[in-house]
């Protein structure tokens, strides 16, 4: 059986850019560029006319910029779309905003011209495609199965360990997400109320985006939200985000945490990276820590929840139908870890409940 190929629409000012993404897409044999456009204007008719799998859309163009052109999408024909974004201050603001209004996630667009990374900028954009289609349509298999559940609930077991608790106070919550994650945290960090233990957060994103996506969900949080800033004292009743490209661990100077930032360890796949930060709160916390791995793609965090629940903390793991991409949730979840498996709007309430 020949498997179905992913419809792409390229949506670019740039001849260049829509060339090189053409190339790199097509080099997949299960991914068809259907066709590219020149402006959001263009692109927007396209898409109703072509009816893609998923669209690349540039943030800077022409006649008409792609935030705009988002937002008809969103509204007129509802499409997964990943972002093309520079790598600055104005384009990381960009990008968030790009997030709240249905983007999946994005693409830098420097990273296209550098050849030296251009394998893995290709193998990244490919498993980004493939894996946001793929969800889609496993999203809709199972809202239909949500809907026949409803009319036939005996039919379908319920889900395990829903009413799971800590065994020990939790003093430190440790939160990972990627893909998807922008959208899903200005979901949950609003409704978190939590004043004496201090949350620490890797969102998968290059330098500068990451001091946007703080002070957005600052603006939005009734908690205090920042990047985290290196040696900086830890305190409670705040959200600490790794800033892109570093590490963020956790070190006890005089009995008194303090975050660390750096570029070591090198040896993983994400940096910042969810285990090496979650690995650093159980080192400091111990069994009164808290983790919740949210949206992504890969398996990042799960080396860090098996330390954790080895020494005795407490786990919460997305479910699937509320998930960008089930994977970085779905590792905890096979591995047995997961305390508890919720939709997206129910982690703040939890959160809420247990610290």
């Amino acid at each position: 059986m020949v498997s179905k190929k992913v419809k792409v629409l390229i949506v670019d000012d740039s001849a260049f850019m829509r060339k090189s993404l053409s190339i790199m897409l097509e080099s997949d044999d299960n991914i068809e560029v259907i066709d590219t456009a020149r402006d959001g204007i263009e692109g927007y008719e396209k898409v109703r006319a072509l009816r893609p799998d998923i669209i690349t859309l540039d943030i800077e163009m022409p006649r008409q910029d792609g935030l705009t052109t988002l937002q008809q999408i969103m509204k007129d024909c509802p499409t997964p779309v990943l972002m093309i974004s520079s790598l600055t201050t104005e384009g990381a603001d960009a990008t968030i905003k790009a997030m709240e209004y249905g983007a999946v996630d994005f693409i830098p667009k420097e990273l296209s011209y550098v050849n030296v990374n251009i394998l893995r900028i290709k193998q990244d954009l490919i498993a980004k495609v493939h894996e946001i289609v793929k969800q889609e349509e496993r999203k809709k298999h199972l809202r239909r199965l949500q809907r026949l559940k409803k009319k036939m609930p005996s039919s379908f077991p319920q889900p395990a360990k829903i009413n799971a608790k800590p065994h020990y106070p939790v003093h430190a919550i440790a939160l990972g997400i990627s893909t998807g994650g922008p959208l899903s945290l200005q979901k949950v960090v609003p409704a978190l109320d939590f004043k004496t233990q201090p949350m620490f957060l890797v969102q998968h994103m290059p330098p500068k985006f990451t001091k946007s996506l703080a002070d957005r969900l600052n603006s939005l949080a009734r908690v205090d939200v920042k990047e985290a800033e290196n040696g900086e004292e830890v305190k409670g009743g705040c959200i600490y985000i790794a800033p892109g490209g570093l590490h963020m661990t956790i070190q006890k100077i005089n009995g008194a945490p303090r975050i660390k930032t750096s570029e070591k360890p090198d040896n993983y796949l994400h940096r910042p990276s969810v285990d090496v930060m979650l690995n650093s709160v159980v080192e400091g916390y111990g069994k009164n820590t808290m983790g919740i791995i949210m949206t992504g793609m890969g398996k990042d965090g799960l080396e860090g929840v098996t330390s954790m629940k080895k020494a005795g903390g407490f786990c919460i793991a997305q479910d699937e139908v509320t998930s960008t991409i089930y994977g970085m949730p779905k590792a905890i979840v096979d591995s047995g870890q997961a305390d508890i498996i919720a939709p997206l709007e129910k982690i703040a309430e939890i959160i809420n409940k247990y610290s």
